[in-house]
């Protein structure tokens, strides 16, 4: 049975910490569990060591279903991004992680509020192939460390959009998965169905946020940056906005995908009480993966 998960985003914000600072860490696991998930993925307030964060976890009996890795492979040798690489994959290799969210954050802008998404880098032909063999060598090596990428386009990042996702399938090894983040992809643009069908076979883990295209509409309007969009509240959880889940799930169905469900919709803790968001995010998810199979 597939697992659904959270992202700790919901009560404590990794690019923003003053978001849910006073938030301890303690809170954010037995709310998780209480709302009725299987695991959570990493946050700033998680311990790093294997060895502190076991009995904790399983205090709450949660498992960990990955956590994200801020790669710079445009401006570091696969050498020196996996030896850069080697104490987050020692953590997530402790729980039995099945995929390591990875995305390339050189020259990123999402975590800048005076930055509008639309300064976001972009790469020149020259830079995606740099990208692309690279990062297909260090899919290789998570890969057989039983730890493989799953790539996660980003908002504010070289990899933002439906096109962008394509080329980045098209020009790596297989070895390199896709992370599918419904929310950002529709704030990008994108269509979540089209291209869960279209690289079904790709995608190993899937970030499950959703859009509320009022806010989205505005924040464009306005040249946002990416925090300023959030904090206005373009990002809610499954069901609460306007993304087709069943249909996104459904198109995942036929490969068989099996990788964990993350309910991942950062929003002010202030404005969006997290145990009421994660509860409804839950109660969305569960019975349509139920209904679907998974």
């Amino acid at each position: 049975m597939a697992k659904i998960g959270i992202n700790p985003l919901t009560w404590t914000n990794d690019d923003m910490p003053e978001l849910g600072s006073a938030t301890p860490l303690e809170t954010c696991l037995a709310e998780a569990k209480q709302a009725g998930y299987d695991g959570m993925e990493l946050g700033n307030k998680f311990p790093r060591d294997p060895a502190v964060l076991k009995p904790i976890l399983a205090k709450h009996g949660l498992g960990l279903a990955s956590g994200w890795y801020s790669a710079r492979l445009l401006e570091r040798t696969p050498k020196e991004e996996i030896e850069a690489v080697q104490g987050h994959l020692k953590l997530l290799k402790a729980f039995k992680a099945p995929a390591m969210v990875f995305a390339e954050v050189t020259g990123c802008v999402h975590g800048d509020r005076n930055r509008p998404v639309t300064q976001r880098p972009k790469l020149s032909n020259d830079q995606w192939k740099t990208l692309t063999a690279r990062m297909t060598e260090i899919g290789k090596y998570l890969a057989g460390e039983g730890c493989p990428i799953a790539y996660h386009h980003h908002m504010g990042t070289v990899i933002e959009t439906e096109a962008e996702i394509d080329r980045l399938v098209a020009e790596t090894g297989k070895e390199v998965g896709l992370l599918l983040d419904t929310g950002h992809l529709t704030y990008a643009g994108g269509d979540a169905v089209a291209v869960a069908k279209r690289h079904a076979a790709r995608i190993n883990h899937v970030h499950c946020k959703d859009i509320r295209p009022k806010v989205l509409a505005q924040s464009k309007a306005n040249d946002s940056s990416f925090l300023d969009s959030v904090l206005v509240g373009v990002f809610t959880v499954p069901g609460d906005g306007s993304i087709d889940y069943p249909a996104v799930l459904a198109a995942l169905k036929p490969a068989g995908y099996s990788g964990w469900f993350v309910v991942e919709a950062e929003q002010d803790p202030a404005k969006a009480h997290p145990l009421t968001y994660a509860k409804k995010g839950h109660d969305y998810l569960r019975p349509l993966v139920k209904a679907l199979g998974f």
